[in-house]
């Protein structure tokens, strides 16, 4: 569905809210802060509003009610997004979750900062480079939870991290299907209570993600890259399935938090069942999770290297066949293609799931981020300082892109791209930096994002806008070279990632870096 397409989705809805109206193009015009020639564009598809403030005036005029301007908001980030046929950091869809439309990345200047009349222009010496590919979103301040900051436990010790997570998702932790039910009808709980009740002490969410089918349920199907004899196949009987998955449930009611039905289920190695079936499998899991633990979350099978065209193809299969309408969660592995590369060009493939989905006609649903994709060692581990940087803004990219969760991969491992802690080890850098950027988001409210020209500042400056205990703050980082850049009024100190605290410097002007800054207001 190319650019044409899209906008015409867009005009036709705008045109149908107008004709419900009953105004004329003038008297909407004049409620939206437009002339009526332009409303009459924008509704015909010759043009598409740079800003959504245009389109959530436009929908209240005409008495449209919050799920229809959900609705205009998705149709408008797609119009507006116009496919790049190289890589270019571009805004997602819109989600659920009462969250806002999808973008990108993380976090900021501050809310007067571009968007309201109080800001100071950028110093002299930035250059600008014209408009931004990513739009600036906002909305009604929303709530960044605890559990934002997670953490997959590849790990099969009891022991939690020692710096501060809000949830934890255990997988490669010993607790496949095959090591639970080792024989039909025989349960070993033994494992997953030593994951489990260290994070229910913490006050910390447990998610746990299924997959491994065992040898006895599917002999003579293919077995997985995890060595422990488990099959990627579905079970041969799917009664098997539903025995086990229920059981699970009432064991670890108001243990257990959430349940993930499979791990990248559209990864040949992970999963080689069919499509029909995983969705099957699905329908079936939700339903006796539900009727064993009602409080669970359920999450639909994880889709993994959606960089990958047969992926995505696959992803959207399952969505065709009905599989997203039994889950209360849609998850993904969300990331940039290699570890090395920026953060930010996650947002690519986000714009690729959103659409994908889209066509699909999924609903909008929350979303979690179920982590990085890398092959576990075969990319370098970055450098100590680049990995730092980049875990962070992992973290912010999704919550620019609208993911309400986010678990990074992984806790417990030192064979991958960015290290966070080995089990048995301390805390690298890079995960106290996390918990850095935890203390700033607990309890705060987003108020928006946005980058590059269309809030006046460099194409490569990411900010995003929180309130928090009454006062206001912006955490700015770029994806490119440092530049200096003024602040707005009211700065009483800039705060770096790594602790350090500085008062607003002498002549103004604050180096941002790929090392985000918070800018605290007065």
């Amino acid at each position: 569905m190319g650019r044409t397409a899209y906008q015409a989705d867009f005009a036709e809805r705008l045109r149908a809210l107008k004709d419900r109206s009953g105004r004329s193009y003038h008297a909407l015009g004049k409620r939206c802060g437009v002339s009526s020639s332009t409303l009459h564009r924008y509704c015909t598809g010759g043009g598409v509003p740079a800003e959504f403030l245009v389109v959530d005036r436009f929908g209240k005029a005409c008495g449209a009610g919050g799920e229809e301007l959900a609705e205009l908001r998705r149709l408008w980030m797609f119009a507006l997004v116009r496919p790049e046929p190289e890589p270019a950091v571009v805004t997602p869809v819109r989600r659920s979750f009462g969250w806002r439309t999808p973008v990108g990345v993380a976090v900021v200047v501050l809310l007067t900062f571009g968007l309201v009349t109080a800001s100071r222009p950028v110093t002299p010496a930035v250059r600008q480079t014209g408009a931004s590919s990513v739009p600036m979103w906002t909305d009604k301040p929303i709530g960044v939870g605890r559990e934002f900051v997670g953490v997959t436990k590849n790990s099969t010790s009891g022991e939690m991290p020692a710096f501060g997570v809000g949830a934890v998702r255990l997988w490669n932790s010993g607790t496949r299907w095959e090591k639970l039910e080792p024989e039909r009808g025989r349960f070993e709980w033994f494992r997953l209570d030593r994951l489990v009740e260290p994070a229910r002490e913490a006050g910390v969410p447990v998610l746990f993600t299924l997959g491994g089918t065992p040898a006895w349920a599917s002999p003579d199907g293919p077995e997985t890259v995890f060595g422990d004899g488990s099959r990627t196949s579905p079970p041969d009987d799917l009664d098997d399935w539903d025995r086990f998955v229920g059981e699970l449930a009432r064991v670890y009611r108001g243990r257990i938090d959430a349940y993930e039905l499979w791990d990248a289920a559209n990864h040949q190695r992970i999963y080689s069942g069919s499509v029909e079936t995983m969705v099957a499998m699905t329908e079936r899991a939700a339903r006796v999770i539900k009727a064993a633990d009602p409080a669970a979350e359920v999450v639909c099978p994880g889709m993994a290297e959606l960089w990958e065209p047969h992926a995505l193809r696959w992803q959207e299969r399952f969505a065709e066949l009905g599989g997203y309408q039994h889950c209360d969660v849609l998850g993904v592995k969300l990331h940039q293609r290699w570890s090395a590369d920026p953060p930010e060009r996650m947002l690519e493939l986000a714009t690729e799931i959103d659409r994908t989905l889209y066509r699909a006609g999924v609903p909008e649903m929350p979303r979690w981020n179920m982590g990085q994709g890398f092959a576990t060692g075969v990319e370098e581990r970055l450098d100590p300082e680049l990995a730092a940087d980049h875990a962070v803004r992992f973290y912010l990219v999704s919550l620019y892109a609208e993911y309400t969760r986010v678990y990074f991969y992984n806790w417990g491992s030192d064979r991958i791209p960015i290290v966070l802690q080995p089990s048995g080890g301390i805390p690298t850098r890079a995960a106290r930096h996390v918990d850095e950027l935890g203390s700033w988001l607990r309890g705060a409210r987003n108020t928006f994002c946005g980058n590059g020209a269309k809030l006046g500042l460099p194409d490569h400056v990411w900010q995003c806008g929180f309130t928090k205990d009454g006062t206001e703050f912006q955490i700015v980082w770029t994806d490119g070279p440092a530049v200096p850049l003024t602040p707005p009024r009211g700065v009483e100190a800039v705060e770096v990632i790594d602790g350090e605290r500085r008062p607003e410097p002498p002549d103004g002007s604050v180096e941002i870096t790929g090392r985000p800054v918070v800018l605290r207001l007065t």
